[in-house]
């Protein structure tokens, strides 16, 4: 029998050497591991996989690839793989651009028309647990979202409603949604595979540890075990699902990677010039190719793609990643806010706030969940509007936020500048799944719509001419379980219809529609929406009945009038002041 102190050196000391190494070059670790006609899972966090999409667009470009994409969203690189009639089919929450605002692309438009794509529409929760069934090996999950929406006929073939065998209720099922192989950016790998992840996490790890074949990954560095020992705690997936691991460095770009709790790497900001330069570029066909060659298929590697892209402006990037880049970003802009009066939007926007700070203090929400645009800037100053009363709210966004103080200067509701003011950094299931949607959810969900009805029934997916808008993301998930909706919207005769053609989320808890011409609210348990408030726009307007009749002319369905209409009162200068700190640039706020 050994001693004590042979055991130790022989069999308890840690191994020396890790697993197996499966560290490998990009072009090899596609060309061995994704062929024609798989299934691929785009495994995103907040981080993006977008030198893997590259590679992948290099490789099979002009092949018959048919590839199904499963990802959460279509937007930046992947709308490349859709353009270039790589991927065929697409099971999806979201396929648009995000920046600088939420809106259909069209080369996804131009997809579509020509029978190019087929899209799989689900919501963003809903999504999520279907890969989650996969990789626990469920037959089925349960879920809250879908019901009643035209997702719900759609995805006959994977959502069902049963009956609840405990209390004879209906509940709605899911199919577990296995893909083939995953691919995934992360921040650090050892040789062996065990991948670090820094939160947010949005739809990860399921996907992930639910793809038949494996993921392939691409990091930011390839560190020793030891390193991975030390961040075990960031490992979110562990090297057994690993087939190969790619050193990439900016592999994320243009989105960027968050160091949040690893301050040993450099982390990068979201590329915005980059991207609304590529969302221009897809609005022509011929300028979209061209794109593409000069980006993509010129480029040999991410080594030419970085060195395109220069080291000026990496570091710049870099350095826009500070945490207190933005106090920087907003003396910049001190002259440029305007101190003119507001125009219709702000109007809206103001007067959004004002209604969540409103509807927060009377029914004791702890939760703010909104969507991107208008609804995401009402959101943000309904917050310190709250704070300014002492009312401590928490700001919650799907991939993974709560608890965040919006930072000005930034209009996109993903920014990195909100990440250091979070109290949690999490992901979907936790968002959507419990503080939205869970038993003890206190919150109220402030949503955008492309189309909204008398019912207050949600249309943000397509219209009944085919065109396409830009998918449900987390609005049903949040339509189907906060305590309360709020829409805010422009108003136009075709977007506030009689009738939405396509429910994208059902407006049972639709309590309130903010347009830029007033307020339409359901009372005593109402199931229409009639007006309450009217602004005091345009100058053409001298009293309560041309401004009733203006609204009309706007409205797609026979308008009741409350009996007791009110006139709003203008925003006042420091609600327009802060609201225009936020947007600067005015993505949002349009013209003066």
């Amino acid at each position: 029998m050994k001693t004590i102190q042979e055991l130790i050196k022989t069999t308890f000391l840690l191994p020396q050497k890790g697993e197996k190494s499966k560290v490998m070059d990009l072009k090899q670790a596609i060309s061995k591991y994704i062929r024609a006609g798989m299934k691929i899972h785009l495994g995103s966090s907040y981080y993006y996989p977008n030198a893997i999409i590259n590679e992948i667009l290099r490789q099979f470009i002009g092949k018959k690839a048919d590839f199904t994409l499963v990802s959460k969203g279509i937007n930046i690189n992947t709308i490349n793989l859709v353009s270039t009639g790589i991927v065929k089919r697409a099971i999806t929450t979201f396929h648009g651009d995000v920046y600088p605002v939420p809106r259909p692309n069209p080369a996804i438009q131009r997809a579509i028309k020509r029978d190019d794509l087929v899209l799989e529409e689900w919501s963003l929760f809903s999504f999520t647990q279907r890969l989650m069934a996969a990789a626990l090996g469920l037959d089925f999950m349960p879920t809250n979202s879908l019901k009643e929406s035209s997702m719900e006929k759609e995805n006959y073939d994977d959502f069902r409603l049963i009956k609840n065998p405990f209390n004879e209720s209906s509940t709605g099922i899911v199919s577990p949604l296995i893909p083939d192989i995953s691919i995934l950016h992360g921040w650090a790998s050892d040789p062996g595979g065990n991948i670090i992840i820094l939160p947010p996490y949005g739809t990860l790890p399921w996907g992930c540890m639910a793809s038949r074949e494996g993921v392939i990954v691409s990091v930011e560095k390839i560190v020793p075990k030891e390193f991975i020992m030390r961040y075990s705690q960031f490992v979110l997936i562990p090297g057994y699902f690993v087939k190969a691991v790619c050193e990439i460095p900016f592999g994320a770009h243009p989105h960027g990677m968050n160091n949040l709790g690893m301050e040993d790497f450099i982390n990068y900001e979201q590329d915005y010039e980059f991207i609304e330069d590529f969302q221009k570029a897809t609005h022509n066909e011929k300028t979209h190719e061209d794109w593409i060659r000069e980006w993509i298929l010129q480029c040999d590697n991410q080594w030419d793609y970085l060195k395109k892209l220069g080291y000026k402006r990496l570091l710049f990037l870099k350095g826009k990643a500070h945490k207190d880049s933005w106090q920087d970003e907003l003396r910049d802009f001190e002259d440029k806010i305007p101190n003119s009066s507001c125009n219709n939007i702000e109007m809206m926007i103001v007067l959004a706030a004002r209604m969540i700070k409103e509807r927060v203090i009377k029914k004791g929400y702890e939760v703010i969940l909104s969507g991107a645009g208008s609804a995401n800037l009402a959101a943000w100053l309904g917050y310190y509007l709250l704070k300014d009363s002492g009312y401590h709210v928490n700001l919650a966004a799907e991939m993974g936020f709560l608890g965040y103080a919006p930072r000005p200067v930034d209009p996109f509701i993903f920014s990195f500048k909100h990440l250091p003011s979070c109290k949690m950094l999490t992901d979907v299931l936790n968002i959507l799944g419990i503080f939205v949607g869970g038993k003890n959810n206190r919150a109220i969900g402030v949503l955008g719509a492309g189309q909204i009805d008398m019912y207050g029934n949600i249309n943000s997916t397509r219209l009944q001419n085919g065109i396409l808008l830009t998918g449900s993301g987390g609005s049903n998930d949040t339509a189907s379980s906060a305590k309360e909706i709020m829409v805010v919207m422009e108003q136009s005769d075709k977007r506030l219809v009689k009738r939405v053609s396509y429910i994208t989320s059902p407006g049972h808890r639709v309590k309130t529609l903010v347009t830029d011409m007033g307020i339409f609210e359901k009372l005593e348990n109402g199931k229409e929406l009639i007006l309450t408030h009217y602004f005091p726009f345009h100058k053409d307007i001298y009293s309560t009945q041309d401004a009733i009749e203006k609204i009309k002319t706007k409205c797609g369905w026979p308008l009741k009038i409350s009996s007791n209409l009110l006139k709003v009162d203008p925003p006042s200068e420091k609600e327009s002041y802060i609201l225009r700190l936020f947007d600067p640039k005015r993505f949002y706020l349009g013209a003066l």
